[in-house]
């Protein structure tokens, strides 16, 4: 099955260079690595004379996290990829990780299916770093999501639980759910509308026993006070298509805060 992983990249050169040397670990290597770099000459740069492609797209605050899966959803297909495997910058694929998706998607029937893997969230690298030769010993699954068995497939009904920071999907899949909206822009709840359409469109949600990424280590705050702009902006667009509330907690961490006050309607929630 010929095989695409697609990593979304503005900064984070350190992540992106421990990602890309974790995939040369796995057995099964990608036939493409597409980096989508998000107005980020540098990434482009750190691509270079790595066995990855870089393609460029012209970004300023927002990023355009929708339009930039899907732009690189665009190269994998024209490079005839069978399989889009999703990985976030942050993350490393455990050397099972390719093949794992790659088993999962052959048996699926009729292969509309979304695929995710657990994700363990790593601790602050020693000075030394991680060491990329031996992730599975870090294995910790984040307990928020379901972490079956090796070689097991868990079906789930709860699309909410959709993560965007390790999945795959065949090419077939990808056009009948018809990739992100790229009216989201910013941060926050585009994964969970393409998980919705992609419910919509009578695609299943499967969790991959053995498909593990490790997060790597980076400060965040909680909730994403940086993003709030965004998140605002791409709730209520999310609401007014499917009449809920996407990211509960964080709007409430707002509200908790004194950051924002809930209105109710379709404004939702506005900044104090």
């Amino acid at each position: 099955m010929r095989t695409a992983v697609i990593t979304l990249a503005a900064g984070r050169i350190r992540h992106l260079r421990n990602q890309i040397i974790a995939l040369s670990h796995s057995p099964h290597t990608p036939d493409e690595h597409i980096v989508v770099a998000m107005g980020d000459p540098e990434v482009v740069a750190a691509v270079r004379d790595r066995p990855a492609t870089s393609v460029f797209v012209p970004a300023g605050p927002p990023l355009p996290l929708a339009a930039a899966r899907n732009r690189g959803a665009l190269a994998a297909l024209d490079a005839h990829a069978e399989l889009l495997i999703f990985l976030d910058v942050d993350c490393l694929p455990d050397p099972a990780l390719i093949g794992r998706y790659q088993a999962a998607a052959q048996r699926i029937p009729d292969r509309t299916a979304l695929l995710c893997g657990p994700v363990t969230y790593l601790p602050p690298p020693p000075a030394t770093g991680y060491d990329l030769t031996a992730l599975p010993r870090y294995r910790d699954p984040h307990p928020a999501r379901p972490a079956p068995p090796d070689h097991i497939l868990w079906d789930e009904t709860n699309f909410d639980l959709f993560w965007s920071l390790s999945f795959a999907v065949t090419a077939d899949s990808w056009r009948a759910i018809g990739g992100f909206d790229s009216g989201y822009r910013g941060y926050g709840a585009e994964d969970t509308d393409f998980a919705y359409r992609a419910a919509a469109s009578g695609a299943r949600l499967l969790w991959v026993g053995g498909a593990h990424a490790y997060h790597q280590y980076h400060p965040v705050s909680d909730p994403p006070t940086e993003h709030l702009h965004d998140i605002l902006v791409n709730a209520r667009r999310f609401h007014r298509r499917w009449g809920v509330w996407p990211m509960r907690g964080w709007l409430d961490g707002f509200a908790d805060a004194g950051l924002v006050d809930h209105v109710g309607g379709e404004t939702g929630w506005v900044p104090r």
